[in-house]
């Protein structure tokens, strides 16, 4: 088996999915329930999702809110949550244009990974319903059973990003230059780090300052979900 010439790093939220896992699946806690007093659970989430989008919030910041609702349940009831949460919200948001993204670089042998800020529990089952064989997350910590609301190591997010890619490809004896191509795919400013640090940085239905950066860099930019945001527009 020869290795992989290429590399294939995909960014999930609004890049790969139509949506924001992380705010999807906080939102979903809080509408049934699970979250403690809805409202305020809600008021919370969108206050991150404001600061998060106009790039003022930290990985410690959202840390606190995201990771302390995974503290709120054991694993087993944390993980019936979350198949619901797949069946309800995220498989039928999982889209054909997005699978056939992914399948196009694992079927030409690319080295594959989705590297989002999201945490990786919320993260794992949506990468492998992809089929998506790497995952490198932001890793809530994990104590005697439960989920204690902190953050492990370094969070996937901004410049974490490169370190954290770096740490997995040396754990399998590469780096970045041994690759013919390396791609990123994002959709986020957030994630510039990462693409300035792969050969092919694609901008991935970005946001509004992603497509501005783009255009002045000469980058290529990817609407894998015109038809949705054209419908809406």
């Amino acid at each position: 088996m020869t290795a992989a010439t290429r590399l294939a790093l995909f960014d999930l939220d609004h890049t790969l999915l139509p949506m924001d896992s992380d705010y999807q699946w906080a939102d979903w806690l809080a509408r049934t329930g699970r979250a403690g007093d809805p409202q305020e659970a809600q008021r919370r989430n969108n206050e991150l999702m404001e600061r998060y989008n106009a790039g003022n919030l930290t990985a410690e910041q959202a840390a606190e809110f995201m990771l302390g609702l995974l503290a709120r349940a054991d694993s087993a009831t944390l993980a019936e949550w979350h198949e619901q949460f797949m069946h309800e919200v995220v498989r039928p948001n999982i889209l054909p244009v997005a699978q056939e993204l992914v399948q196009r670089h694992l079927e030409q042998g690319d080295l594959c990974a989705v590297v989002t800020a999201t945490n990786e529990f919320v993260t794992a089952p949506i990468a492998r319903a992809f089929g998506i064989p790497h995952l490198i997350a932001t890793v809530p910590e994990y104590r005697n059973g439960r989920y204690t609301g902190a953050i492990q190591g370094i969070p996937s997010f901004k410049e974490g990003k490169v370190v954290r890619v770096q740490n997995w490809l040396s754990s399998l004896n590469l780096a970045l230059d041994d690759f013919e191509q390396s791609r990123f795919y994002s959709d986020s400013p957030n994630d510039i780090p990462l693409m300035e640090a792969v050969t092919h940085p694609v901008a991935t239905n970005p946001s509004p300052s992603l497509r501005r950066f783009a255009q002045e860099k000469g980058w290529p930019i990817l609407e894998i979900f015109k038809d949705m945001q054209d419908a809406k527009s």
